[in-house]
């Protein structure tokens, strides 16, 4: 046997494993250093690595991977009140009227608790999508894995050289500081927001430095009408605002041009059609899910009925537009809102977007404890005894509070 000086062994009553066909093991164990060495029944593990520890995860305990929320802006992590919910386009002027307020008030030490909240929650990976910058030192000296997605913004023809300039210059610094939790990402707002010149030339550095890549897509009913139509809420906006008066892109061309980008996610697609979301599966893209923020902007849902042959993840977005940045809480919702689909087998779907979706959105070997994995590992205990391995997932999502212990590349990390 290899030198197992440096190896733990976690056992519990329940391990998931959370690969596609949703392994679940009774009394099960898992044994790793910085990736995971073996998964098994603990009965198995413990004679066959009889010189550790087992270190038992108490009465109804649970053992999966952590958790991955891969769609989040943390710079407007100061609102609660601010902002008007119910209608996208309402929300957005909000959003702009009150930004530099909002963006003042989420100091390093605001951002810094709320990390701190998501790893209590049980929050090992996450995509950070940065408008400015302001986010990146809490995003650096976080124990949390962290994708860093600099992103583009602007579609007036006059800015495009100073935003690309500016572009440039906060994605040099984000990939100079890459370490082994920090990595390097590119967003694009919108093809709604984003003029197809930038577009062209960040997908280009993407392409170059083997960068994931992450865009919101057909969010609202708004965003449709005007790339589509270049009509329906948008269309004062653009006029009075940019002084546009046709969409500068459609849907079709602006998913199109994301072809042989390695790790790609479009966020939301609520309003995609069924030729966009071929496009969307023969990209080899994921859809991040972010269901708190679809009901309180748009009163909508993504429907998972038609994006079932695409892989899933799941995001919070960001406090701008949602009340929390817990990944349980918002698959608890989730778990509600499609009511359409049978609640066990959407328990599952969603626990595994949670964390096998979440790592291949970002291009992590995470998100599932099989062997040569990363060992981002969680804990936790169910209130009472969990008699079926078809009624866990349910009661993971309906019953979970409390994190016991979370391990990341095989580190207990304190979260007090």
């Amino acid at each position: 046997m290899k030198n197992t000086n440096n190896y733990k062994l976690l056992s519990s009553d329940w391990l998931l494993v959370c690969n596609d066909e949703f392994q679940i093991i009774k009394d099960g164990a898992i044994v790793f250093n910085e990736q995971i060495i073996e998964v098994g029944s603990t009965k198995e593990l413990t004679k066959k690595y009889y010189n550790i520890k087992n270190e038992y995860q108490g009465i109804n305990s649970i053992l999966m991977p952590g958790l991955i929320n891969s769609h989040i802006h943390l710079e407007f992590s100061a609102n609660r009140t601010t902002l008007k919910y119910g209608n996208f386009v309402q929300w957005l002027f909000s959003v702009i009227s009150n930004r530099e307020q909002l963006l003042e008030k989420a100091t390093k030490n605001v951002i810094d608790n709320e990390l701190k909240k998501m790893l209590r929650n049980g929050t090992t990976t996450i995509g950070a999508i940065s408008s400015y910058g302001f986010d990146m030192e809490s995003c650096i000296q976080t124990p949390i894995n962290v994708v860093y997605f600099t992103e583009i913004l602007g579609s007036k023809p006059e800015m495009i050289d100073t935003l690309l300039l500016d572009f440039k210059a906060k994605l040099k610094s984000s990939i100079s500081i890459t370490k082994d939790n920090f990595t390097s990402g590119i967003a694009i707002h919108a093809p709604y927001s984003t003029h197809p010149f930038l577009i062209r030339e960040v997908l280009a550095i993407a392409k170059q430095q083997n960068i994931a890549v992450s865009a919101h897509f057909q969010e609202s009913t708004a965003e449709n009408d005007w790339l589509n139509y270049s009509s329906g809420e948008f269309e004062l906006f653009f006029k009075d605002m940019l002084n546009q008066h046709k969409s500068l892109i459609t849907p079709s061309v602006f998913l199109d041009q994301f072809k042989n980008i390695k790790n790609l996610s479009f966020t939301h697609c609520i309003q995609a059609n069924k030729k966009e979301l071929k496009q969307i599966k023969d990209l080899n893209a994921s859809i991040i899910h972010c269901p708190n923020s679809n009901r309180l902007l748009n009163n909508s849902i993504l429907d998972l009925n038609h994006t079932k042959d695409i892989p899933l993840a799941i995001g919070t977005d960001g406090l701008s537009s949602n009340y929390t940045l817990d990944i349980f809480k918002e698959i608890k919702n989730a778990l509600f809102m499609h009511s359409n689909i049978e609640p066990n087998q959407l328990s599952s779907k969603l626990l595994l977007a949670s964390t096998n979706g979440g790592a291949k959105a970002l291009g992590f070997k995470k998100g599932i404890l099989e062997k040569d994995f990363d060992a981002d590992i969680i804990s936790f205990t169910l209130p009472d005894n969990c008699q079926t391995k078809e009624d866990l997932a349910i009661a993971i999502i309906l019953n979970t509070k409390e994190i016991q212990t979370i391990h990341i590349k095989g580190k207990l990390i304190e979260t007090t």
